[in-house]
């Protein structure tokens, strides 16, 4: 498999968790449209643009379990979610219910609308290492008060690597008749995803992640209540159309003007690819290797698993703490030195080793991530055992 793919043969890439890594075939197809596009701007935007997308989002649709005049595609899930903080009216004393897991860029963003509107964001503390589902359930609601207005979840966690249970989460804040925003970056393609099941207000996820889709490809759900409540981040040809295409929805969020869509366009191809290639079990593969190893690599830096070795915890990464004295150094050492691109997250004063394994990963590749850590352990004070 590792051959399917364009990353650099003389990297050790246990870093898919980022920003994904494209197929040639995929890739290919991106380059095709893109080809499509320069050969002729005009009638590609004007007349084509329209039912690509379409033809497009029908098939990320099914994949993803809604229909598909309910989804439009964005670049990325923080482009998505400023969407939603942007069209949500937030009044002085409001809370944000979030976890001290999500995402820094949607921390970020959460405290940019916060301070401009007196809003709180609380970020909920779940303590590691992870019991149970029902723990992190319990912890999560001890942060609900009167004043809660919106639940925002990442559905798997970016530093941590922990995927969250947010469908009871979901459940019980409809029934508190609060408003749900979920982050599911990491899933699609990665674990297995229905949103019509989930039944969240609104869900953002990427296809360049696990998907393999070419690099900006993403999109937002959004609850048919919902939909013409979310005003367009960038106002343009869509607002007041001459035209008017299936909905208003569509129509401010999905005409933006002067824009590339190539890597959207890709969709059906993506998805193909994952059929032809069986890759549920695929991922079932790597997420086996995943577990393998986990406890092995705590045990290599005395450290405690975040949560218990199941699948109901992890996918095809996993987090692994690290006490290290300059996490920047010990990533720049591990890539310069031993051609390993791994990152060393930070969270909540604490950092983690994070490794990912996809179709182009072996047992091999973790293996020199753990004679590199040893080796450093031994010959350098980056990390501490």
């Amino acid at each position: 498999m590792r051959y399917q793919f364009l990353l650099d043969p003389s990297i050790t890439f246990l870093n898919h968790g980022s920003f994904g890594a494209c197929p040639k075939p995929i890739f290919e197809e991106f380059q095709r449209y893109q080809l499509e596009l320069e050969s002729e701007p005009v009638d590609f935007i004007q007349r084509k643009q329209t039912s690509y997308l379409r033809t497009a989002r029908q098939s990320l649709a099914k994949f993803v379990g809604c229909n598909a005049g309910d989804l439009f595609f964005t670049s990325n899930p923080t482009f998505a979610i400023n969407i939603i903080m942007r069209s949500i009216k937030l009044n002085e004393g409001d809370e944000i219910l979030a976890t001290n897991h999500e995402y820094g860029a949607m921390d970020r963003t959460w405290n940019f609308y916060c301070k401009k509107t007196g809003a709180k964001y609380i970020r909920q503390n779940i303590s590691l290492p992870i019991i149970s589902k029902e723990q992190i359930i319990e912890e999560f609601w001890k942060g609900y008060t009167k004043n809660t207005k919106i639940v925002f979840l990442n559905h798997m966690s970016s530093a941590t690597a922990l995927i969250f249970p947010v469908k009871e989460i979901c459940d019980k804040a409809q029934e508190l008749g609060l408003i749900t925003i979920v982050d599911g970056a990491h899933v699609p393609g990665h674990i297995d995803l229905n949103i019509s099941e989930l039944n969240p207000d609104y869900y953002t996820g990427t296809l360049h992640k696990w998907m393999l889709a070419p690099k900006g490809s993403s999109f937002l759900y959004v609850k048919p209540e919902f939909q013409n409540d979310l005003e367009p981040l960038v106002v343009s040809w869509g607002y007041e159309s001459v035209a008017p295409g299936e909905s208003q929805f569509l129509d401010y969020h999905e005409l933006q003007g002067t824009r590339d869509v190539s890597a959207f366009l890709c969709t059906p191809k993506v998805i193909e690819f994952l059929e032809v290639n069986n890759w549920k079990k695929v991922s079932d593969s790597c997420k086996q290797i995943v577990l393998a190893n986990y406890q092995r690599f705590c045990d290599l830096l005395k450290a405690q698993p975040l949560s218990p070795l199941t699948t109901e915890f992890l996918g095809q990464m996993a987090s692994v703490p690290i006490n290290t004295t300059n996490p920047t150094e010990l990533k720049s050492l591990l890539y310069d030195k031993y051609k390993i691109q791994v990152p060393v997250m930070p969270l909540n004063g604490n950092f983690y080793i994070r490794y990912s394994v996809n179709a182009y990963n072996s047992q091999e590749d973790l293996d020199k991530l753990y004679q590199a850590l040893e080796e450093i352990i031994k010959t350098t004070d980056l990390i501490s055992t």
